[in-house]
């Protein structure tokens, strides 16, 4: 007698539906229809991702504001200079640059060795680095080379890390 292929499953959202489950290997099929009776139905599933999906995006909009304020606020705070670029891309890039900054001063101050004084030096730094994309671009760098990154993006002694060109 052959595995079965269609499976009549009893969702825990208290629906049953018709699951054709021939692609998969047949020594997997069982195991597959349990942990599909485990879960919504495709329709009610769908139907609370929509419900959560807007309170998501009203999380998500309320926390980009409020970091978003945070880092201007910061910004003026340490007379950080605007970033430039497009509108969207200079709400991140400051998002980014006041995350990158914060990191850094805990791991390299806070945490590690570093003067105040060489922190100063640190931030004089950062200061002419005005496009947004640059910012974006270190947004998951480890924050401890933030010194050397910016050393490279200001020094002018060669564009890029590459010593052949």
């Amino acid at each position: 007698m052959a595995v079965q292929k269609i499976w009549t499953i009893n969702h825990a959202c208290g629906d049953t539906t018709q699951a054709d489950l021939s692609d998969r290997a047949a020594d997997r099929r069982a195991g597959y229809a349990r942990w599909l009776a485990e879960r919504d139905c495709t329709d009610c599933w769908r139907a609370t991702q929509d419900e959560d999906t807007e309170s998501k995006a009203e999380w998500l909009a309320k926390k980009r504001a409020a970091e978003q304020a945070e880092a201007e606020e910061w910004s003026a705070q340490y007379r950080m200079p605007p970033l430039e670029g497009t509108d969207r891309a200079i709400a991140w890039g400051t998002r980014c640059r006041h995350q990158l900054m914060g990191a850094a001063y805990t791991s390299l101050v806070l945490e590690g060795s570093a003067s105040e004084a060489e922190w100063a030096a640190i931030e004089d730094a950062a200061r002419p680095l005005t496009r947004a994309g640059w910012w974006i671009d270190q947004r998951d760098t480890d924050p401890a080379d933030l010194p050397e990154l910016l050393a490279a993006a200001t020094g002018g002694d060669r564009p890029t890390e590459n010593p052949h060109f």
